[in-house]
């Protein structure tokens, strides 16, 4: 993602005082020490609001996305509504479960004992939402946070004023207004949060600004959970199925015009296919780019355009498609580049845009070396139908997470977890996985008084430091 997290010069959203931020945190302070969020039915209750927000409001939130990035209905639906809704029933679903004890065997020195782990509420968690898909990626956090039975702090992306603003009216409407606070703002808003020393924070955002969230959090020692970015690859084998994986990688970059954490950046094709790959991309694109009536995909400010166009203008690749930037509009036309050159800004910055680097390989270890050399990335998407060639790609090249045969689609499933590695995150969440992670294992072993052996008190004997170093 990009460094526009928490800029302030573009924001529009309501910066709220320092005393809103003291009386929002020891709001929920005192809501968590009230200890009613504990309980599943508590839970339960928030989770179903959550659904019921996305219900209710559906047309309210597609209208926000519309005003924020440009987006249409379906792509609102699908990228926001469907995916925060489909975390919040998963949860609704299995939290019971969830909530168990979890038994652990004893060796036999333990015995006469029992011993479990069970989860316990963190606590007030601060989420730090991004403006590129500023519903699922602060709702789908919250859901894990209620699921572990914490109350939370959500920041909304200024960048995305319209949403923050429709967050922080409807949130209080449907959930508990103890446990749950939105509190609109910029970057000063967000380093007062983390100065306040929440039991966790969770952000979602571009790696240089995870630096930042991480150095902020570090004077109270928060724990966080860092979901970032940086340069997916997709990588195609000859034996793939061309036209299949040129509409999904197709499908997935102009997603909310590609500025979608884990977008493919670039694809790596073999060289025996590349050619035929990039033809049917091409024309895949402009499938889908037929019914419009605008310039190109808008982008979300005027920095990330300029930021895009300066690719455009620099890449010494071959542009195949688009490459057009209008201004007036903020967009970008979808575009195909192939073969740029590897230190082209394009090839060395996560692009964030509808832009869509194309490169060769002639062996599987050289598109694994190429991959490997840069920065572990957030995703990696392999399309082959070999298991064997599946199986190295999968085992040789580190990243957060990996789609074989199609893009993005991970992300939707709730049994994995999602997050990155390296520089493109820190932990995991979604589904069973955000529980535990916005939750505190605690560890219990429970003995008996008796028997009580003595010869593992002192003083010790020759015989007792014997017999101990065999039972222990």
């Amino acid at each position: 993602m990009t460094t526009d997290q928490m800029k302030t010069d573009q924001t529009t959203a309501e910066q709220v005082t320092a005393e809103q931020v003291t009386a929002a945190v020891a709001r929920m302070r005192r809501g968590f020490a009230s200890n009613r969020t504990r309980g599943l039915e508590w839970r339960l209750e928030q989770l179903r609001s959550i659904v019921r927000l996305l219900d209710e409001r559906e047309e309210e939130i597609a209208a926000a996305l519309a005003d924020d990035l440009g987006r249409n209905k379906a792509e609102a639906w699908f990228g926001d509504i469907a995916s925060t809704r489909g975390e919040a029933v998963f949860a609704i679903k299995h939290l019971r479960r969830w909530m168990r004890r979890q038994r652990q065997s004893l060796s036999v020195i333990h015995y006469p004992g029992s011993a479990w782990m069970q989860f316990e509420p963190l606590g007030v968690v601060l989420i730090i939402g991004p403006w590129n898909y500023p519903v699922y990626l602060t709702l789908s956090p919250l859901v894990a946070a209620l699921s572990a039975g914490n109350c939370a702090a959500l920041k909304p992306s200024e960048l995305a004023p319209a949403t923050s603003a429709l967050l922080a009216r409807v949130v209080p409407e449907y959930l508990d207004s103890d446990a749950v606070a939105v509190v609109e703002g910029g970057a000063s808003v967000t380093q007062d949060l983390l100065s306040r020393g929440f039991d966790h924070a969770l952000f979602t955002g571009g790696t240089d600004i995870g630096k930042k969230i991480m150095a902020g959090a570090a004077p109270t020692l928060t724990p966080v959970t860092l979901e970032l970015g940086g340069k997916s690859p997709a990588i195609v084998a000859q034996d793939a199925d061309l036209d299949v994986v040129a509409r999904r990688i197709a499908w997935v970059k102009l997603l909310n015009s590609g500025q979608t954490c884990i977008a493919p950046d670039y694809v790596l094709a073999d060289s025996r296919i590349r050619d035929r790959l990039v033809d049917k991309i091409v024309a895949q694109i402009r499938e889908f780019e037929q019914e419009s009536s605008v310039d190109g995909r808008r982008i979300v400010n005027r920095r990330q355009f300029d930021r895009l166009a300066s690719y455009l203008d620099k890449t010494q690749g071959r542009i195949v498609l688009g490459g057009r930037a209008t201004e007036s509009s903020l967009s970008i036309e979808p575009t195909v580049i192939v073969d740029p050159h590897p230190e082209d800004a394009v090839m060395q910055e996560e692009i964030f845009g509808p832009i869509l680097p194309v490169l060769s390989y002639e062996t599987l270890d050289e598109a694994i070396a190429f991959v490997n050399a840069r920065p572990k990335p957030l995703a990696g998407y392999y399309f082959t139908k070999s298991g064997s060639v599946q199986k190295r790609l999968v085992d040789d090249i580190p990243c957060g997470g990996v789609v074989i045969n199609h893009i993005a689609m991970h992300c939707l499933v709730p049994q994995l977890p999602f997050g990155g590695v390296g520089a493109s995150g820190i932990g995991a969440y979604h589904g069973r996985w955000g529980f535990e992670a916005l939750s505190h294992r605690k560890s219990v072993l429970k003995k008996t008084f008796r028997p009580d052996i003595r010869l593992i008190y002192p003083p010790y004997t020759d015989r007792a430091m014997k017999i101990m170093r065999k039972i222990f």
